[in-house]
């Protein structure tokens, strides 16, 4: 089993930064493929960025490309989520997954699931 345990969200105005972590453990992740996705009031669950290979491949949402970065350190057992020039539209509650065995970097159906941070971003 895996225990995810996201951290770091909070209010904050638009043109801002804000860095997400997610703490795991139970196993060690070094080779798990690790993402993140997001879920806003009343809309789906949506992917937003997820980090293969132990860090050397990620992989953005349209909407987050240029502005987020993911990333990973292995030797802490520890993900991040940099999140720059932060909108509006970015506000939701941010969740961490982890696979061991998912090879698409896009895909929704990762078996762990943090109990995620709310990131609320003011105009």
């Amino acid at each position: 089993q895996v225990q995810l345990v996201e951290s770091g969200g909070g209010l904050v105005q638009a043109g801002g930064s804000l860095r997400l972590s997610c703490a795991a453990s139970g196993r060690n992740i070094s080779n798990y493929a690790m993402a993140w996705f997001r879920q806003a009031p009343g809309k789906e669950r949506e992917f937003v960025c997820s980090i293969y290979w132990k860090g050397t491949n990620t992989y953005y949402a349209q909407s987050v490309k240029g502005r987020f970065t993911g990333s990973r350190d292995n030797a802490k057992n520890t993900v991040y989520l940099q999140m720059d020039s932060l909108k509006p539209d970015d506000t939701a509650v941010y969740y961490c997954a982890a696979d061991q065995y998912l090879r698409n970097p896009f895909a929704s159906s990762y078996e762990y699931w943090g109990q995620g941070t709310q990131v609320t971003v003011s105009s």
